[in-house]
């Protein structure tokens, strides 16, 4: 039974794509072997390593965002090396300090606070090394962004490029944060795809969470081996599943058939006709994120009416008293969700007759 309300309050709000849950199903009785061993996720690997043009790159399944970051972050990096960041960054913000529970302290750099740009750490490192005291200091080891950004901004192809470049000056991992990689790359005026992606970084991840999957997040050690122990690695932080099957047969799902990227595509087309609903009501709208993502500002007044008839999250209050809200579309949103939307909208910013 679907909710009374249409939801948009994030894109992991429903369970898993009727494909993934069929393959569950018609292989429930398949006796394999633990802990990714099984012929499910050997042809997952397969399959991302050929979308990424990598024939050797290390592929591994992990549970969530926030266990692939903390697990990747602590396996690359030394102990006394931190990851500089967007002051936006979900490892900043938003994971609890689970990447400083393991020793890597979280270096979020002044200025841009949803982006990373190559100029900022070409200043960021600069200033660092010009310090007499930097060898006392917390060293920078890696740089994180995410793909889209926290606010649903893409990074393109020159942009990556250059941070890559840059990154590779100072000898600093680059890490992309891919939750949402699915709904970036769908987007309309995306310049970036996998293969790109996968030579222009040190390691990656493909989120399945927020797109498509019950669970799960395929990380991707494209232009670094990882680490010797990288099996030891994620078993030390709790992150070795014994039933790896599930998580490699929802992936094997996912890139069959391009459901991955069709799926993706759902929910951009879902999330531009939000974009216009906005439009159309004379609400303003921040960030024109070409994602899954739609940032709107309503009153007070607004909210509380809009929030008895549709679901979606408060973002943050802004200064004239207005909010800031994020409505969020997914592969499972359907058009009686967008049209449930259009009437509530409707009834709360047309004038009375």
């Amino acid at each position: 039974m679907r909710n009374e309300k249409p939801s948009f309050e994030s894109d992991y709000n429903n369970g898993a794509v009727p494909q993934i849950l069929q393959r569950l199903a018609e292989t429930n009785d398949v006796r394999t072997s633990g802990y990714g061993f099984d012929s499910y996720t050997i042809n997952a690997k397969e399959k991302i390593r050929r979308l990424c043009g990598l024939d050797k790159a290390d592929v591994r399944f992990l549970i969530g965002g926030t266990q692939a970051n903390a697990t990747v972050i602590d396996m690359l990096l030394q102990g006394c090396m931190g990851v500089i960041c967007a002051p936006s960054a979900h490892i900043f913000n938003l994971e609890a300090g689970a990447v400083e529970s393991y020793g890597h302290k979280v270096l979020p750099m002044p200025g841009n606070d949803t982006k990373v740009s190559a100029a900022a750490v070409d200043e960021y490192m600069q200033r660092f090394f010009e310090s007499e005291t930097w060898q006392h200091m917390v060293q920078p080891g890696m740089v994180y962004i995410t793909f889209p950004t926290e606010m649903g901004e893409l990074y393109s192809r020159k942009e990556i490029a250059e941070l890559y470049d840059v990154c590779k000056k100072y000898n600093l991992y680059l890490y992309v944060d891919g939750a949402r990689l699915g709904y970036g790359l769908a987007a309309d005026g995306n310049d970036v795809d996998l293969p790109f992606l996968a030579h222009h970084c040190d390691v990656f991840y493909i989120g399945g969470t927020k797109v498509g999957a019950l669970f799960g997040e395929a990380v991707v050690f494209a232009n670094t081996p990882g680490s010797k122990y990288i099996f030891t690695t994620i078993k030390h932080h709790g992150a070795l599943l014994a039933k790896g099957r599930l998580l490699g047969l929802q992936f094997d799902t996912l890139f069959t058939d391009d459901l991955y990227f069709k799926i993706s595509r759902h929910a951009i087309d879902e999330a531009m006709k939000l974009r216009a609903l906005f439009a159309k009501y004379g609400l303003r709208q921040l960030e024109l994120s070409p994602t899954n993502q739609q940032f709107v500002v309503l009153t007070k007044e607004q909210k509380e009416k809009l929030i008895d008839k549709v679901l979606f999250e408060e973002w943050k209050p802004l200064d004239d008293g207005t909010y800031l809200c994020r409505f969020v579309t997914s592969w499972a949103t359907t058009d009686e969700e967008v049209d449930a939307l259009d009437k509530a909208l409707a009834e709360i910013c047309l004038p009375k007759e």
